[in-house]
């Protein structure tokens, strides 16, 4: 797939983002099932809802990149207030981002990105944050390509 264009999601791209949303929910379960949810029958049809619901929300952006006709990936991204619970001033957030095996290797989650963090520069974001699993090694290495820096460390402990 060549020639992305990087575009703001409509309720049409549902079924993508469903489809995209669960291989971003099954990829986590994979690297930990004790941490990550595990992807119910309807995961498509869930997180697509829920991702059309961001659509149109003021602090929230939803981005994909098409080519030929065909979601190759998708990013979701918020404008945070100041959190006391996490020690952290207002900022914004990468919630998600996906691409498509076909995609990848192509440059699509760079534009992804930056194109996301141009919307939460332009809305006054002094700073993005975002999370990544511990063995994502591929998604680590764009984040730290893309002058992102370690900040804390999650740890869970099952009971």
């Amino acid at each position: 797939m060549a020639g992305f264009l990087i575009r703001p999601a409509t309720l049409a791209d549902a079924a993508a983002l469903g489809d995209l949303g669960a291989l971003l929910v099954r990829a986590h379960h994979d690297f930990d099932p004790q941490r990550f949810m595990r992807p119910l029958p309807g995961i498509e049809k869930g997180y697509g809802r829920f991702l059309t619901s961001q659509i149109g929300q003021e602090d929230a952006v939803v981005m994909v990149a098409e080519a030929d006709g065909e979601v190759g990936g998708y990013v979701y991204a918020t404008l945070e207030d100041r959190s006391w619970r996490e020690l952290r001033d207002a900022c914004g957030y990468i919630e998600d981002i996906v691409v498509r095996e076909s995609a990848r290797r192509s440059g699509v989650a760079t534009m992804l990105m930056n194109a996301a963090i141009e919307w939460l520069r332009h809305r006054g974001a002094p700073r993005v944050l975002l999370l990544t699993a511990t063995p994502n090694a591929g998604a680590q290495e764009l984040f730290t390509r893309l002058g992102f820096r370690r900040t804390m460390i999650e740890m869970t402990k099952e009971l």
